[in-house]
């Protein structure tokens, strides 16, 4: 028992899983009776090979904690945030709270797909029109040239050629296309794929911004949780800096980490660092001192989360007349280059 290892949860099945298990321990429900309920109610068989393997162990250890940690399942934040809970008897808030998180994660994660899969759907009709236009419609007026005693010149004449090149040797270019579509898919998935992306994002103004308000958005959502369940602040930023990806932000994070272990305020540092400012600034500041910094912290991360969803909205609205454009001056150039010639041609008749 305990060798197996699980897939790891998506955000989705880990906030389902939170969800569960502080409805089940708010009803004054154990542990392991409630994960036996789960157990029982369980259709899916992956479902069903975690619950057990978490009941056996916890069976065997009565720790909740480490019968999570033994599955390999569990993202490593969540593992330690039962483990606080579990410590300081407070594990039904804690699990509330993490369904809550992983429930906005999983939000965040659809919003930024949607957001990437739009633009990736256009750009793939913007390849297959003008692929059309090139090897199929450019050899017809080919055909029609020729019949009127003439031939293509110029840019139509290398358009055609590209075009008879691309249909000679199709297969490798299936081939190819298949290849880029493998290799895109692996960086998406792995872990160097994924952080290229990001230090690509962070070449771009407007992806940047974007970038460093999910960093922002994660920070105060994670501190949120941390603080509401009674973490030192220096405890709390230790927890939450796992949670940021975003290069600049986690520079940011470590100095105010340093400060804050050094006796400086959580809030100045804050400040200072750059990692709040303005208004949220000030909102930290009050909130520390009346003693609701936590809710303050889940506030700042529901406004930044309406921030990102007007921001990728902004995103999709610029990118998407864009692409149109581009798709139209293309599409443009091409038939102009035969038809203008084809034209003189017919008036000369």
């Amino acid at each position: 028992m305990g060798d197996k290892k699980i897939a790891p949860l998506s955000n989705k099945e880990a906030a389902a899983f939170c969800s569960q298990m502080a409805m089940i321990l708010k009803s004054g429900i154990s542990s392991i009776e409630g994960v036996s309920i789960m157990l029982e109610d369980a259709k899916d068989a992956g479902e069903k090979a975690l619950l057990s393997q978490i009941y056996d162990s916890l069976m065997q250890t009565g720790m909740f904690y480490e019968s999570l940690e033994e599955t390999g399942a569990f993202p490593s934040y969540l593992l330690q945030m039962v483990q606080i809970g579990e410590q300081t008897g407070r594990l039904d808030e804690v699990m509330n709270s993490l369904a809550e998180y992983y429930e906005k994660e999983a939000n965040l994660a659809q919003t930024v797909k949607n957001a990437i899969t739009y633009p990736l759907i256009m750009i793939v009709m913007m390849i297959l029109v003008i692929l059309v236009l090139v090897t199929k419609v450019m050899p017809v007026f080919n055909q029609v040239f020729r019949q009127l005693g003439s031939e293509m010149t110029g840019v139509s004449r290398a358009i055609l050629s590209i075009g008879e090149f691309m249909n000679q040797y199709s297969f490798v270019f299936i081939g190819v296309f298949v290849l880029i579509i493998a290799g895109a898919v692996y960086l998406v998935k792995s872990a160097k794929g994924q952080g290229f992306f990001r230090s690509l994002a962070n070449r771009f103004t407007a992806t940047r911004a974007l970038s460093e308000r999910i960093a922002a958005y994660r920070f105060s959502s994670g501190m949120a949780l941390t603080l509401s369940s009674g973490l030192t602040p220096e405890e709390c930023l230790n927890l939450t800096a796992g949670l940021i990806e975003q290069a600049g932000f986690q520079g940011k994070l470590e100095k105010c980490r340093k400060e804050v272990a050094e006796g400086e305020d959580l809030c100045n540092s804050l400040l200072e660092n750059g990692i709040f400012s303005g208004v949220y600034a000030r909102m930290a500041s009050i909130g520390s001192r009346t003693g609701f910094l936590d809710e303050v912290m889940r506030q700042i991360a529901g406004q930044y989360e309406d921030d990102i969803d007007t921001r990728i909205a902004g995103i999709i609205a610029t990118i998407e007349p864009t692409l149109v454009i581009i798709l139209s001056v293309i599409v443009g150039i091409i038939l102009l280059s035969v038809m203008l010639p084809l034209m003189g041609i017919m008036s000369g008749l």
